[in-house]
């Protein structure tokens, strides 16, 4: 068992970096620390989970738009297009299933 605090892993930057929390072979688990206007670019990838620590965003899936706030969790199937930007700063975690 690995016990991590998100909130201590968390941490903002003028340039956006995720953080990667734990990567295997079959997921990886980045944690996406973003002040207002940062983003990530849509892009495809492998079956995605989001879950939306604090803050809000805009989640594009498939080009379409919706935001998502504290609280929130996403699913985004393999091979979807997906990408977020925050609107307020914004900490999130995602779980990538390869």
């Amino acid at each position: 068992m690995e016990l991590i605090d998100v909130n201590e892993k968390a941490g903002f930057a003028p340039e956006f970096a995720p953080r990667i929390l734990r990567v295997r072979p079959e997921y990886k688990v980045p944690l996406i620390c973003m002040e207002p206007g940062q983003q990530i670019p849509p892009h495809p990838s492998g079956t995605g989970i989001f879950f939306v620590v604090s803050g809000k965003g805009i989640m594009t899936v498939e080009g379409k738009e919706a935001e998502v706030r504290a609280g929130m969790m996403i699913f985004v199937e393999k091979g979807e297009s997906r990408g977020i930007r925050a609107t307020e700063r914004l900490t999130a975690f995602a779980v990538h299933i390869s």
